[in-house]
């Protein structure tokens, strides 16, 4: 893609600067068509329930982008189709990077300071701090909403009455951050799962506080006693199953934390390899200096008073200090597959593309990479040419398939992180050269290796073939 301006071009309008919005700017000023980004945070008496800053693309929940295996694993692949498009996000993610096992975890200060300042430093954008209260004006063409969970309500209720669809909601949860200085490494140990290296070539990259059977019984009792955050009337929906709070994973099984983000699999106390732990807690590094470590999994909507009290129940974390105690936030998304066409525009107002979340993906890579999407082809949009979204066999066209009618007919449309089940599926070899049969956990990580060296192929001719509609 081309910096050259066109003067000829009228600017796309982006209303919303987290990730799908940032990454959306960056690919649209990068094809040579000016950006006019329209962000709320920053305007005085003007904020939402979670974030803290700003900052354009601040990271409010996890600063893990997760697992960056682009060969094994679905979001990896969807890194590695980002990165191959120039994507601003993945860019200042890997520069800004801490330790993280095989994930691909950042700074969250130092990441979103990255993505503001090289946004701000584009010659093609602008960026406009301001509240959009309601439908954009008539006379911007080309839009890009990328509001996210939070959108403004004003916004939201506009939208609404120009679809006459009901708005479906969920939680992200907010897991808390400790002060790594708090936690006794007399009881936990550094060890990444399996010993996995990561992108930053650490093995070593959680902190593991292991319990023992009574230790894990006693804190589950805690977790289903504990006093929860009371719901007003418009929060009674269901949870998303990839971002459930700790405790309601403690009420649909007690073993169920054990097989969820407290599985002792794969970890070894050095202090004592031939005993397994029952479970174990991990903490993941939150910031570059390594001060700040967030609990694992432990998204929740305990109250702030008991949090501490309980999390200090975990072996390691009895003396833990809490940079930050979890909470809930709430997320608002479109039933995308009757409202959005394949070019993500809404069907009863095209001059408007909407990104990120609110379209129903989940994650912060799959909400950036519409964004990448949204931004390409709003591009194409505006310099009158002729832009597809890319194949199915892709991790992004398989995101957009789910999003414009891929779930089941007649199922409730439901957010999605990206996995291979939405890609088409490909048969495994089941027998190696030699004719040996390969063992079924073999067959599937090399199924989804083929998946993988499929996408990146169909990916990298797609950006080929249309390379002119956005020169």
């Amino acid at each position: 893609m081309t910096v050259s301006p066109n003067s000829s071009v009228s600017p796309v309008h982006i209303i919303g600067g987290g990730l799908a919005g940032s990454e959306a700017a960056w690919q649209i000023a990068q094809a040579g068509v000016p950006v006019i980004l329209h962000e709320m945070r920053g305007v005085p008496g003007v904020k939402t329930d979670a974030h803290q800053t700003d900052g354009l693309a601040e990271l409010v929940c996890s600063n893990s982008f997760r697992s960056d295996d682009w060969e094994h694993n679905a979001v990896g692949l969807l890194h590695a189709e980002m990165r191959a498009l120039d994507s601003i996000i993945m860019a200042c993610g890997d520069v800004n990077q801490v330790p993280a096992g095989g994930a691909l975890a950042v700074d969250r200060d130092a990441f979103s300071a990255a993505v503001t300042a090289k946004l701000a430093a584009h010659p093609l954008i602008t960026i406009v701090r301001e509240e959009i209260a309601g439908l954009p004006p008539q006379e911007w063409d080309n839009v890009i909403v990328a509001t996210g969970p939070l959108t403004s309500p004003a916004l939201a209720e506009a939208i609404l009455k120009a679809t006459g669809e009901e708005s479906l909601s969920f939680f992200d949860a907010i897991a808390p951050i400790v002060h790594a200085d708090s936690i006794d490494f007399d009881i936990a140990w550094c060890q990444s799962r399996y010993d996995k290296e990561g992108p930053g070539g650490d093995a070593a990259a959680y902190v593991n506080c292991p319990m023992d059977k009574p230790q894990y019984e006693a804190f589950i009792d805690a977790l289903l006693n504990g006093p929860k955050a009371e719901f007003k009337d418009w929060e009674h929906v269901p949870y998303f199953d990839g971002c459930l709070p700790i405790e309601v994973m403690a009420e649909r099984g007690r073993e169920t934390l054990r097989h969820g983000p407290m599985k002792p699999v794969g970890l070894t106390n050095p202090r004592d390899p031939l005993v397994k732990a029952y479970a174990i807690v991990q903490l993941r590094q939150d910031n570059a200096l390594g001060t700040l470590f967030n609990m694992v999994g432990f998204q929740t909507k305990l109250k702030h008073g008991i949090q501490a009290e309980t999390f200090r129940m975990i072996p390691g974390l009895q003396n833990a200090q809490f940079a930050r105690l979890g909470g809930l936030h709430r997320n608002t998304y479109l039933n995308s597959p009757q409202l959005l066409d394949k070019q993500l525009r809404l069907k009863a107002m095209p001059r408007l593309r909407f990104a990120g979340q609110v379209t129903g993906v989940e994650g912060y890579v799959e909400s950036a990479a519409m964004g990448l999407l949204t931004g390409r082809l709003a591009a194409a949009q505006a310099l009158g040419r002729d832009l597809a979204a890319p194949p199915p066999e892709t991790a992004m066209g398989a995101l957009v398939e789910h999003i414009t009618g891929g779930h089941l007919e007649g199922s409730k449309f439901q957010p999605m992180n990206i996995n291979y089940g939405l890609l088409p599926p490909l048969e495994a070899p089941k027998v190696d050269e030699e004719g040996k049969k390969i063992p079924l956990k073999e067959r599937g990580r090399a199924k989804k290796r083929l998946m993988s060296i499929r996408a990146m192929e169909s990916l990298k001719a797609w950006r080929d073939d249309h390379t002119g509609a956005l020169a």
